[in-house]
């Protein structure tokens, strides 16, 4: 495994994580998910990523890795959207980032979390009450560094600017979808903004929902067991499975046969050619998928290569972003 530097801070994480949206505690049995999360380690990943809002995942994931030394590993978790029906069970205000943060804790059977990101923006609360409170937090060794999901580059520089102003420590990163159809960060400056203000990037879905490992084909129903079959997780695949889309990957799955590799390593390394990108989050409930993932880190794409992909991703009409 190859490890890159989270932003500006002194924290390397593995080139691609392990994370656990839509797959454990819900969609993957809790043996897949440790044998996923076991082979993931083994293989030199450190950064494993979940959030209090993944149904069961906290716990899956944090009972996996206790078997682990704890400073082995780089563990994050995020917070923002609802945990009950009350009016503070929501969002970034500093009542609901002390609880929520106490709970996490429980859930993942850990002293500390590495790093503890604000899952959206919070329009309600003050960001200075929300900074102040992720400062606090690590003032008491709660949390190692604290970082952002789905910010855009206005709110990464206001947030920087606070952080300067009160002598706050800084945010480190930030979590944007982020794949070969998904491509706002490039366009919205939300990558030079976190360059600029020293947050890495550690992206989700860089396979488009396992759309970029070419198990969808133009013209052909869709495979059983896969994410689109499934209907708890088949409601974020469903915008990429366009006739457009498809014909596009068929064009990308063969360029990458070129190559001699895979399309999802491919699509992997496409990512992590970005130097703002720390990390690639990855989703898998067979360790073998993993596995396969994991040898992205080793693929160079030259200037023609990513020439040609762009130009078969020219063919792709207007893609509404899955925020």
């Amino acid at each position: 495994m190859k490890y890159r530097k989270l932003g500006k801070s002194g924290l390397k994480v593995s080139e691609i994580g392990l994370g656990s949206w839509l797959t454990y505690g819900s969609a993957t049995s809790e043996e897949d998910a440790k044998a996923c999360i076991v082979k993931a380690y083994d293989l030199g990943i450190n950064f494993f990523d979940t959030s209090n809002s993944y149904p069961g995942a906290e716990a899956v994931m944090g009972g996996a890795l206790k078997e682990y030394p704890r400073s082995s590993y780089v563990l994050a978790t995020k917070l923002f959207f609802p945990q009950g029906p009350g009016p503070n069970d929501r969002g970034l205000s500093r009542k609901h980032i002390m609880e929520q943060c106490e709970a996490s804790l429980k859930r993942l059977g850990t002293d500390y979390i590495d790093l503890y990101q604000c899952h959206r923006f919070d329009n309600e609360t003050p960001i200075d009450e929300t900074l102040r409170a992720l400062d606090d937090l690590q003032a008491q060794g709660k949390i190692l560094y604290s970082g952002v999901s789905e910010w855009s580059a206005a709110q990464i520089a206001e947030a920087s600017g606070i952080s300067q102003r009160l002598n706050l420590r800084p945010l480190v990163s930030n979590q944007p979808i982020y794949n070969m159809f998904e491509r706002y960060i490039e366009k919205e400056g939300v990558i030079g903004q976190c360059q600029q203000e020293g947050l890495g990037l550690v992206v989700f879905s860089p396979l488009a929902q396992g759309v970029l490992t070419g198990k969808y084909k133009p013209g052909q129903g869709i495979p059983a067991g896969t994410r689109a079959a499934n209907d708890q997780t088949n409601w974020v695949i469903n915008s990429y499975l366009r006739e457009d889309v498809l014909n596009c990957t068929a064009e990308l799955s063969e360029l990458a046969a070129e190559l001699g590799t895979t399309l999802s390593q491919f699509a992997l390394a496409w990512i992590l050619r970005q130097p703002a990108v720390s990390s690639a989050i990855i989703g898998s409930s067979r360790p073998a998928q993993v596995e396969e993932n994991s040898k992205a880190i080793d693929l160079v794409l030259s200037p023609e290569t990513l020439e040609r992909t762009e130009a078969i991703l020219s063919k792709i009409s207007h893609f509404a972003p899955m925020r």
